[in-house]
């Protein structure tokens, strides 16, 4: 073998190891390790978060995974999903004690989304060697890419009347399953989805509000969405006629999805 074509074949072998590399599937083994040590029932323990180094040993791992070289759909939206879960909690972590998301923010909730400096707007999140805001990440990937609806019951927003955080990482072979059991546990609890078979009108979290066009342009499309996923009982008889329904909102708590007893002192004014 010549030297020319020895240095061919080594460059070749080089290309082909790194695109190899660079389309490896990620490994969300460490995040489910992070979220099935401090969450419960959805709810979590920010004080144990703020010094848990596998969390911060993940988000070193999407900071050094292309995402698009990711061979499949489903991995892609496992792994942004994921994404920002994990960033999340790494905010609110930063930050706690604090009562409530918005108190990371600038000038609170109203003066915040006006000026759009809200918790969302810290550009901070890296992934693949980009920084990005959470609202980059669910606004221009999340809903613009895949246009999945189920995505508003998977991703959190640190508060209390959020879709509850899973216990473990999403993964693309249990994806479609874990989407179906979030939007399940979801819809049928109570304090944010009610439904009155008598009156033909439900009160539905306000996610189906701000997000109204990711799940139907009126009443009757987003009720034939969220039918499938309620209690047999329940969607039989909602099936049957669902143009007769009528949909109102709940109210949404904003109070911090920390697990109960786990805050520390705030802060004195006085302190120094």
């Amino acid at each position: 073998m010549t030297m020319k074509n020895y240095t061919l074949g080594l460059l070749i072998g080089l290309v082909a190891l790194a695109a190899t590399a660079k389309s490896a599937s990620i490994d969300h083994a460490l995040f489910t390790e992070v979220l099935a040590a401090h969450v419960r029932s959805g709810l979590v323990d920010y004080v144990a978060l703020k010094t848990e180094p596998r969390l911060d040993r993940y988000l070193a791992q999407l900071d050094a995974t292309d995402p698009d070289s990711l061979p499949t759909e489903a991995e892609q939206l496992a792994f942004w999903i994921n994404a920002y879960n994990a960033y999340t909690l790494k905010l609110v972590a930063d930050h706690y004690p604090v009562h409530s998301i918005h108190e990371i923010g600038t000038g609170g909730r109203i003066i915040g989304w006006l000026l759009k400096r809200t918790p969302w707007d810290v550009r901070f999140a890296k992934v693949g060697g980009k920084e990005m805001t959470l609202n980059e990440i669910e606004h221009e990937v999340l809903r613009k890419r895949f246009q999945e609806p189920r995505i508003h019951f998977a991703i959190v927003c640190a508060a209390i009347s959020c879709p509850p955080l899973r216990a473990e990482a999403y993964v693309a072979e249990r994806l479609d399953g874990q989407l179906d059991e979030q939007a399940r546990q979801f819809l049928n609890d109570q304090r944010s989805n009610r439904f009155d078979l008598k009156t033909a009108r439900a009160t539905l979290s306000p996610i189906f509000s701000w997000f109204r066009e990711d799940f139907g342009p009126n009443d009757q499309a987003v009720i034939e969405f969220v039918a499938p996923y309620l209690k047999p009982s329940y969607a039989a008889l909602i099936e049957t006629q669902p143009s007769a329904w009528r949909i109102r909102y709940s109210d949404y708590d904003w109070a911090l999805n920390e697990q109960p007893g786990m805050k520390p002192p705030m802060p004195s004014a006085h302190s120094n």
